[in-house]
């Protein structure tokens, strides 16, 4: 006889291992969506039972609360609840633990209590809790919270062998839920639910004497309130330096292959439309934007390390006071951090926030971080027109531009969010910061490894796709219609991308740019990294050379210094990403919202360019 389908919530705090369990119990059994109305990513998995029972197991979003006050916290709360929509009511409540700090969970866990729904405590991060010289009393804690307690080590195999043997042995007996008592908790009732909690762990739970832990030195350190700016600031230096000087070796390696790739299609083909596609619009396009993986695959490790080693809540502690004179709450530095890697995450990752005038701020403001996306171009224009050479002996002159732009857009970010709370939220009122501070860790290399490959496929399918029809468009359009017979100007002169660059020439010719930037700003509308295609291809590049090279030398002779400064000073600004938008209508639920985000970021990088252009022309660089 086939056993029906069981249905499991995972519920935890943040940093309680939840997705190592879920990925543990799953493996690649997952399927990833978004919950109806919202962005908040909805994770799926399967896995079978010892006796043979399918499981279907929803990774829920960390909370440390069911008030709601959040997007996370609604949907967790709705979830359990079985009031959200399209979703089966959970059979079973897997509330996860972290073993070394019980005082936020099992909070959570009374609250959880109070839905009626049938539940499990488990005691993840067990391994690292008896190391610590902590002891629960498993039996005694289980009797005091009326619930099954069993222990896990999620990043282990096997350590959720126990977990699988009591799921089905509760699931054998699952009675019908018991009467939902669940309503949203006064603050006096929280701080009785909290006391309840304290005495739990106290009857339950034995410490040792606080010790002198590394994370306690390293704390010293990096949380200081200068110190620790420091060494922020010495991690995101070090970062930008290693994008040009480690990722080289590697892009080389990559211009090669594309050098190969466009002389055999050059010599293996015979002259015309084929031809001038393949190596003009797929190689010189295409493989202009995918030889800078190695730089985005830099950046992504940096922030997949300090992640992982329990770094980024201490930048968001450092970061609150300076951040809360911008009008900004501090848990907005992760999604800003995140911002670095993608724009798209690091405003879905706002949903942490709980006011909604502080997402609405923090949304508004994440496009203005360096996302990797404008890696390609900042780098292209930087090698093109700075020197390779060091300053004061040790630091790399490229890497010191680089990072300044990163600098400017974290500044404008914040002189944007000052000017949205005393100009267009004046109401604002700064909410509590609170703030879970992990240990630290050693960064778990498959993790890292898995992280990395991930974002790095994400970034090559664009390429295949996104930027790969963008050149169709552009070669398409830089082709056609072909040059009258005796004709000595360029071919291109008279094609139709020429036509609709020199149509928008007289707008952008005040901030020093020419028809053919013109014509790569429009395809670079939907993805930033798009124009740098889009240039090899407008600028007619041949294949056969180091196709990156190649482009910055002939931008080298096109461009005057002034005109690359303005182009860096637009792309700082400038609202280049389709996607990126549409995830702002789809989280604010307005297209007024996107629209203003849109405008204020066109108007910034118009005014950007403007300035700087017509500066260094005053300077002698025009």
């Amino acid at each position: 006889m086939e056993l029906p389908l069981l249905h499991l919530a995972l519920v935890g705090t943040p940093n309680s291992g939840k997705t190592s369990l879920f990925n543990a119990l799953t493996g690649s059994r997952q399927k990833v969506a978004n919950y109806p109305g919202v962005t908040v990513e909805r994770k799926e998995g399967f896995f079978v039972t010892p006796l043979g029972r399918q499981v279907s197991v929803v990774d829920l979003p960390g909370t440390y609360s069911l008030r709601g006050r959040s997007p996370d916290e609604e949907i967790t709360r709705d979830f359990v609840l079985g009031k959200a929509s399209g979703e089966t009511v959970p059979d079973l409540v897997l509330c996860v633990a972290d073993s070394t700090n019980l005082r936020l969970t099992i909070r959570l866990l009374l609250e959880l209590k109070r839905t009626g729904r049938p539940m499990i405590l488990v005691l993840n991060m067990f391994d690292i809790a008896s190391r610590r010289g902590i002891t629960v009393d498993v039996e005694r804690l289980a009797k005091e919270l009326g619930v099954p307690v069993v222990t896990s080590i999620a990043v282990r195999k096997g350590g959720t062998a126990d977990l699988l043997q009591l799921t089905d042995d509760i699931s054998a007996k699952l009675a019908e839920p018991q009467e939902n008592s669940w309503r949203v908790l006064s603050v006096s009732e929280l701080r009785a639910t909290q006391r309840e909690a304290d005495r739990i762990i106290a009857d339950c739970v034995s410490l040792p004497a606080r010790p002198d832990t590394w994370t306690a030195r390293i704390d010293a350190v990096v949380l200081h309130p200068v110190g620790g700016l420091i060494v922020l600031a010495l991690i995101l230096f070090v970062m930008f330096q290693a994008v040009f000087a480690w990722a080289q070796p590697l892009m080389d390696l990559l211009n090669s292959g594309f050098d190969a790739l466009g002389e055999f299609v050059h010599d293996t083909l015979p002259g015309g439309l084929l031809q001038s596609f393949l190596q003009n619009g797929v190689i010189s396009g295409v493989g202009s934007v995918i030889v800078f993986l190695p730089q985005i695959i830099i950046i992504f490790l940096f922030i997949l390390l300090l992640e992982d080693f329990g770094y980024m809540a201490r930048a968001a502690f450092l970061m609150d006071r300076i951040m809360g004179g911008a009008g900004l709450h501090g848990r907005a530095f992760i999604p800003l951090l995140s911002s670095f890697a993608c724009a798209i995450p690091g405003i879905m990752a706002t949903r942490v926030i709980d006011n909604k005038r502080d997402r609405l701020t923090t949304i508004l403001i994440a496009p203005l971080m360096t996302c990797s996306a404008r890696i390609p171009v900042y780098t292209l224009i930087i090698s093109a027109f700075i020197p390779a050479k060091d300053v004061w002996g040790f630091i790399n002159l490229q890497g010191l531009v680089m990072f300044g732009l990163y600098a400017t857009g974290i500044v404008s970010a914040l002189a944007v969010s000052f000017v949205i709370k005393f100009f267009m939220i004046r109401d604002f009122a700064p909410a509590p910061f609170m703030l879970e501070l992990p240990d630290y860790k050693m960064p778990r290399l498959k993790s890292i490894a898995i992280g990395v490959y991930t974002r790095a496929k994400m970034f090559l399918h664009r390429a295949g796709t996104t930027i790969f029809s963008m050149m169709v468009l552009i070669w398409f359009l830089a082709s056609f219609p072909q040059p009258p017979a005796g004709a000595t100007e360029p071919a291109i002169d008279f094609s139709l991308a020429a036509m609709i660059g020199k149509a928008l020439a007289p707008l952008l010719a005040p901030v020093g740019f020419n028809w053919q930037i013109a014509v790569a700003l429009i395809p670079g509308m939907a993805a930033r990294e798009v124009a740098v295609a889009a240039l090899g291809t407008v600028y007619a590049i041949e294949g056969g050379k180091e196709a990156a090279e190649q482009i910055g030398q002939v931008l080298a002779t096109k461009w005057s210094l002034a005109t690359a400064l303005s182009m860096l000073a637009w792309y700082v600004f400038a609202p280049q990403c389709a996607s990126t938008l549409a995830v702002i209508r789809r989280e604010t639920g307005s297209w007024a919202w996107m629209a203003v985000t849109f405008a204020y970021m066109l108007v910034l990088a118009y005014a950007a360019s403007l300035v700087t252009y017509n500066v260094a022309v005053a300077l002698g660089a025009g």
